[in-house]
């Protein structure tokens, strides 16, 4: 009989230490999930890049240069950029530099479209085109100027709606979306 309450108490021992084991390892699991769980709230995928920069060239040897302080990749098209600070440079074969500044732009990384809007500047020789919007294309080997849009060289300033140009064949068309409208134009 002693030894019947000896094993029986040696099981019960045995089952309390074993019990006393599992829970303080479900409780160290419970610990470690929660651990994982407060990093993945805590992590984000920044997808920011800083101090952008892309070159192209085509096979003219024309060559697009595009600057930003930041660029953001557009989670639902990776091969849009968002840009901000841009400056880009345009170096035409047999032309001069055409010098771009904007708040922001939207970079395609396939096919070096770039939409620059707010405060966009437009430099080249001696030609400054200030508007709000810009659509720089090398598919379609133009530029379209839009959105308050003033032309200024050295004789005159002139405000339109729209100036298209032909980066091939320099041919430019300026315009208002009005027909009714006038393009103005002063003299320096």
């Amino acid at each position: 009989m002693k030894r019947t309450i000896a094993i029986g108490t040696s099981i019960i021992i045995f089952l309390v230490i074993l019990l006393v084991f599992y829970f303080d390892y479900l409780k160290d699991e419970n610990k470690i999930t929660k651990e994982n769980d407060n990093i993945e709230e805590n992590t984000s995928v920044s997808n920011i890049i800083e101090n952008v920069e892309y070159s192209s060239k085509d096979v003219r040897g024309n060559e697009y240069v595009i600057r930003a302080k930041t660029g953001e990749i557009d989670i639902n098209e990776n091969n849009v950029i968002f840009l901000k600070n841009v400056n880009a440079v345009i170096n035409l074969i047999n032309s001069n530099k055409i010098l771009i500044y904007a708040d922001f732009g939207k970079y395609n990384i396939n096919n070096y479209d770039t939409i620059f809007s707010k405060n966009v500047i437009i430099e080249y020789l001696d030609k400054k085109i200030t508007s709000e919007y810009l659509d720089f294309s090398i598919e379609r080997k133009s530029m379209i100027i839009s959105k308050n849009v003033i032309y200024k060289d050295l004789l005159n300033t002139l405000n339109t709606d729209v100036i298209e140009l032909d980066l091939e064949t320099k041919d430019t068309k300026i315009y208002m979306y009005d027909k009714k409208k006038k393009i103005l134009i002063k003299k320096n």
